[in-house]
């Protein structure tokens, strides 16, 4: 499945669009109508073919402030959420419009991080998404930020693009962007810069290159969008990073062109449960392991056993979930663990029979079991 064509992507059956907010927006002058209509033009094609679109927007806050005519961002948690409330009226509104004159019915979806964490929530909307998509209903999805404050948003609509190829397991994740795609350094200082055509989600040299540096992208904005292509890798889905404004560029992307910057998977799509597992915020510790722990969980399918635990942070209980640090302090894995802290403190660092000697026989000798545990 990773050796997949442009061709053969092109004709998939089932796709995630993300479009930004400076995209929609026009660097946040109001909507751009005129790119929307644009866009709703070329999905209704693909629509029409057969396949399964679902829309991740952006431009909430810009269209109202926008429409509250204030000049700049506001600061206030209380401010932006309102800002939200206002544009997100005439946002939804632009893309029903839009979509009916195609005559395909839209409907909207507003998330937040608690949606995703809370397993039967998380269930709910892949339910009533893949509904939608058996109606022929496009699903217009945004963050609900009129609701979320820090500790349960997603913090960027690529990631929430992620979470919903994640979620229906789509075949392909577009991500319209203001670039042409990811280059090997910023092509804005450096007339040489090469635009890379394909790599593999989660290949470390290509974030290193939107992490800053000499000569390097230097943007947050496209290691969001490399992360998130790591997430929808997950389930599968390849990422392709494309100029928004590109003429066509979904259909040509429906044909098979070469544009932007393709994505592929780099493992076989992990289990729906270990999916849900891998988007959550919220870890009540953290543990750390030796080397060797590392490698069993990484390139073993290992489940995680005490003896390979060299310390704790947090406070934890049983079926919380917890972060498991390599030696460099670098998130590994992640799991629900199978006893609190106290008794985690008594195990770690020993052997199966040296913790039996000590207590006897126990039921779970695993702190965490591979099936609630996914390598991150």
């Amino acid at each position: 499945m990773f050796n997949k064509t442009r061709e053969q992507l092109g004709a998939a059956h089932r796709w995630v669009v993300k479009i930004g907010s400076a995209m929609i927006t026009n660097e946040g002058h109001g909507l751009d109508n005129f790119s929307i209509d644009a866009w709703v033009a070329q999905m209704a094609e693909l629509h029409r073919s057969g396949r399964e679109l679902l829309l991740v927007t952006s431009g909430a806050v810009a269209e109202g402030m926008q429409r509250l005519g204030w000049p700049k961002r506001p600061v206030s948690l209380a401010d932006l959420q309102a800002a939200a409330a206002v544009g997100q009226m005439g946002l939804v509104q632009a893309w029903e419009s839009a979509f009916q004159r195609h005559g395909i019915r839209t409907a909207q979806i507003l998330l937040t991080h608690e949606d995703a964490s809370d397993r039967q929530r998380y269930l709910n909307v892949r339910n009533t998404l893949r509904t939608l998509l058996r109606l022929r209903v496009v699903p217009v999805i945004n963050e609900n930020d009129t609701v979320a404050f820090e500790e349960i948003r997603f913090g960027d609509n690529d990631t929430l693009g992620a979470l919903v190829a994640n979620l229906v397991e789509a075949e392909l994740y577009v991500i319209l962007t203001d670039q042409q795609g990811l280059y090997d350094k910023n092509p804005r200082q450096f007339p040489d810069a090469r635009l890379i055509s394909e790599g593999r989600a989660g290949d470390l040299a290509l974030e290193n290159m939107a992490r800053g540096g000499a000569g390097s992208l230097g943007s947050g904005g496209m290691l969001t969008k490399l992360n998130a292509a790591t997430k929808a890798a997950r389930s599968g889905a390849f990422t392709l990073l494309a100029w928004g404004r590109e003429a066509d560029v979904l259909r040509r992307v429906a044909t098979g062109e070469a544009l932007g910057t393709l994505l592929r998977p780099s493992q076989s799509p992990v289990a729906a449960r270990k999916q849900w597992l891998a988007v959550q915020l919220q870890v009540r510790g953290r543990l750390h392991l030796d080397a060797g722990a590392v490698r069993a969980l990484r390139f073993a399918g290992k489940s995680l056993l005490p003896v390979g635990v060299t310390a704790i942070e947090g406070h934890f209980e049983r079926g919380d979930l917890v972060a498991c640090l390599d030696p460099n302090g670098v998130e590994a894995a992640r799991g629900l663990v199978n006893c609190d802290t106290e008794r985690a403190l008594l195990l770690i660092g020993k052997t199966t029979r040296r913790i039996e000697e000590l207590l006897g026989a126990i039921d779970d000798p695993e702190l965490i079991h591979r099936d609630n545990l996914v390598v991150v």
